[in-house]
Formats: C-alpha cells, structure tokens, sequence
C-alpha cells in the first residue's frame, strides 16, 4: 500500500529519514535563510516549481517544504542502492530528453490525492535564471488541477573549475501561490510553460536584486560583501 500524498512504493519512515538528512545534514554545509515559507498551502494538490543550478537544491527543498513533497529526479541517478532508496523516499525517475508519460503520470497521481510534487522544470543544472523550460510543469498544473508554487533558489552555483566558498550563503524565496488556467492541446502546454517559466523568471530577479542590495552574490564563489545584512 501507497503512503498517502506520495507515490506508489513510498514508505513514509523512509520519507521522513530522507526529510530528516535534508534537514540535520545538508543543510548545515550552507548558511541558508528561507524566504516566504508560510506561503506554502497548507492542503490540496501542488507543483513547487524550481530553479535549478547544482545538486544542492533538491536536497535542500526536500526537507525545507512544511508538506511531503514527491520529486521528480533525473533517471540516472536511481542505480544500485540509490535506485530501491529513492522510491522509498516518494522520488520518480524522469528521463531527460525522452517522451515519457509514465513519471508524469505517477507524479498526476500524488495531486490527485491532494499531494504535492516537486518539479525542476529547466531539466538541467546551469545558471537557474529560468531561460528555458520544459512542457512537463505545465502538464502537470493541467492534469493535476494543482496551484503552483515558484522557488527561487541563489547561492548554490559552483562554475566547473571553481573552489565553492565554506559554508556559502544560500537564500530560498517561496512565491505566492497561485493557479494557472492552462489551455488544451499542445498549443496550451506550450502557452502555459511561458508563462509558468516568466512567473519562476522573475521571482528568480526579485531574490538577486534583494541579495545585490544586500552584499550577496549570486553564486556560491564570488565573494560578499557582508552576510550580516538581513
């Protein structure tokens, strides 16, 4: 039997553990100031959308959100004993680049029964400024009648070659809640991703004007001004 408000096969001891090493052990390695948190719906079916530019995000919004959150995870990573941990942990492997409706699917289900998902709707790590999307959010808004939640997430970028600061500071703003009408069709998913991807574009400015006036860079190697600015 499935946990409820995660997938099939999730176990919740294991998803409160996977929470627990979230919470006590990852994020202790950064100085991380949570923006917004009392935004998040306290019930029914949502999409945390959200920036992506290192492997730190996903292992610190896992145990950061106050609901349990199923995550979609890029496939490779579910090998060996990574591969029967994180489905007990309520993640769905997604494979990138590929037409897949099985993981969406899986993932349609958790909203169903009034659940949350966790999307990175870039596909890919980079810079997390939301240039580019995937269709799959606005699938899943759609599918799941579900109100989204934009997460912008600043401080974690590590360029290739570059030394990451000790302990960089790490700033997580939660956006306001809200409930997109996406159309039918294709034609509707790709209208639909536009906007999904301006409204997590743009939270994303807002969270790097407000670490630029207050001394912070945006990634995790450049260097502060002052962290004592609040």
């Amino acid at each position: 039997m499935s946990a409820k408000g995660l997938p099939e096969g999730a176990s919740d001891p294991f998803h409160t553990f996977g929470r627990g090493i979230s919470k006590f052990i990852v994020r202790p390695a950064f100085r991380v100031r949570v923006h917004g948190a009392e935004r998040v719906p306290a019930s029914g079916p949502v999409v945390f959308m959200a920036n992506h530019s290192s492997m730190a995000e996903p292992a610190l919004l896992f145990g950061m959100f106050s609901r349990r959150t199923a995550f979609l995870v890029k496939a490779e990573l579910f090998k060996g004993f990574v591969g029967w941990f994180f489905p007990k942990l309520g993640q769905i492997p997604v494979k990138r680049g590929a037409v897949d409706r099985k993981p969406l699917m899986a993932a349609v289900k958790v909203l169903e029964d009034g659940g949350a998902v966790g999307i990175f709707p870039e596909g890919t790590r980079g810079l997390g400024d939301a240039e580019n999307f995937e269709r799959g959010v606005a699938f899943l808004v759609r599918a799941g009648n579900a109100t989204v939640v934009p997460v912008a997430t600043r401080g974690t970028y590590k360029p290739a070659g570059a030394k990451r600061r000790w302990r960089p500071r790490v700033d997580i703003l939660v956006g306001e809640p809200f409930t997109p009408a996406i159309g039918k069709g294709r034609t509707g998913l790709e209208e639909g991703t536009e906007r999904l991807r301006i409204a997590l574009a743009d939270l994303v400015k807002a969270l790097d004007e407000w670490r630029l006036e207050h001394g912070l860079p945006r990634h995790a190697t450049e260097c502060e001004v002052s962290d004592d600015r609040a």
